[in-house]
């Protein structure tokens, strides 16, 4: 008989602590993970045509995007100029729905048109162009204005233009869209400021639904880190998307200031976080779940959006720039101004921030309240637009993909 010895191999012990560290570890990541899943489902613009709809109600998004057109159009054409393209691929992120979608797009492909004849090239490029947004998006109605679309750029064009072709493409930006090197232009207006989710650890912020000078450091801190981790995210996928040379062109709703809790970029949630205070205190609102509400949206300075450029290290800053527009669009000149309905101030914000704002507010608190909260918010608008100067500030980045990277 041959003896077998067996060496037994103690079991680790069983270590409680270990486990509930692990689980509670685990449980964060959970969190983290339901609320990224969370924004994409619910962030999302008004959809459709009504009087409710981000279509009826973004001139000021809109005025915006025609304030930027001189450093869009000069992107475009350093771009066409030095390469040639017989093929312009263009990506417009998060493109939302109504007019302003394909606004951008059209101002874009008419410079190129015009550089063309003007070179006296006639092969014209066929443009490709991607709208993406997140899946909730009313892709539908942009689908449905193609084919007017489509007929008037061609009437205004003219004979020997190049075939434009559409696609929409959802999903979140802030991971990849496209193949590899096959963006020639990225275009994105009042997009970049969402992030990805609701930063971790920003229980503390009670009263407030944003950032606010009333907010704790560590709020603070944890919007700075998320905008941190998802813009760094956002600049490395686009630097595999576009070609060598490629053109990217931002506007983010940010500030002038260092200060993350200005007035001026969080005096408009300040004033939302008011109305839902003032309900709270009435019994319209359960006080636990106003303290729950964060905004996923981070508005940052020039001099943070630079060093997040820098450090990702795929592009080349070519123009960078603070601009402010009025949160009532009814003194501008470059819209038309014969929208009476815009004679109220607070009612043309109210309406504006409803678009974008009231599916956020849905998901967390149902629709019962809706209409309440934003008549109480236009009381607030109006008075505040009567008595002082209200603007969103804008920054612009002009980048240029590397040629080495």
């Amino acid at each position: 008989m041959v003896g077998v010895t067996i060496n037994r191999v103690p079991l680790p012990q069983h270590n409680p602590d270990k486990l509930r560290v692990s689980t509670a570890s685990e449980e964060r990541i959970r969190e983290a993970r339901g609320r990224e899943m969370e924004v994409i489902e619910v962030l999302h613009m008004n959809g459709g045509m009504g009087d409710t709809s981000y279509a009826n109600n973004s001139l000021v998004q809109l005025k915006v995007i025609t304030m930027t057109k001189p450093i869009t159009e000069d992107a475009i054409t350093k771009l066409y100029s030095s390469t040639l393209p017989k093929s312009l691929v263009i990506a417009d992120l998060g493109c939302s729905s109504g007019p302003n979608t394909l606004f951008a797009v059209s101002e874009l492909i008419k410079v190129v048109d015009q550089l063309r004849r003007k070179s006296g090239h006639d092969q014209s490029p066929e443009y490709q162009v991607f709208l993406n947004d997140l899946p909730g998006n009313d892709f539908n109605t942009i689908f449905k204005s193609l084919p007017s679309f489509q007929k008037k750029m061609s009437n205004q064009l003219g004979a020997g233009a190049g075939s434009c072709f559409f696609a929409g493409v959802p999903g979140s930006f802030y991971g990849r869209l496209f193949p590899s090197k096959t963006l020639h232009f990225v275009h994105s207006s009042y997009g970049v400021q969402w992030l990805s989710k609701v930063p971790e650890q920003v229980e503390s912020n009670k009263g407030n639904i944003y950032m606010a000078k009333t907010s704790p450091p560590s709020v603070l801190r944890a919007y700075h880190a998320q905008f941190q981790r998802d813009f760094s995210m956002f600049l490395k996928c686009r630097a595999e998307e576009l070609v060598l040379g490629g053109r990217m062109v931002l506007t983010i709703l940010g500030r002038r200031s260092e200060d993350p809790s200005s007035k001026e970029c969080c005096y408009i949630w300040e004033l939302l976080a008011m109305v839902l205070n003032e309900m709270v205190s009435k019994g319209l609102i359960e006080e636990e779940k106003m303290d729950s509400f964060n905004i996923p949206q981070y508005t940052p300075s020039p001099s943070e959006v630079k060093f997040e450029v820098l450090k990702e290290g795929s592009f080349i800053i070519d123009y960078l720039e603070v601009s402010e527009v009025n949160w009532s669009i009814n003194d501008t000149s470059e819209i038309n101004s014969s929208y009476d309905q815009f004679c109220d101030g607070g009612y043309n914000v109210a309406k504006c921030m409803r678009a974008v704002a009231e599916p956020l507010l849905v998901s967390h608190f149902g629709d019962a309240i809706i209409e309440e909260v934003f008549s109480r918010y236009r009381e607030i608008l109006s008075d505040r637009i009567s008595k002082e100067s209200t603007c969103f500030f804008n920054v612009i980045v002009s980048l240029i993909k590397k040629e080495w990277s």
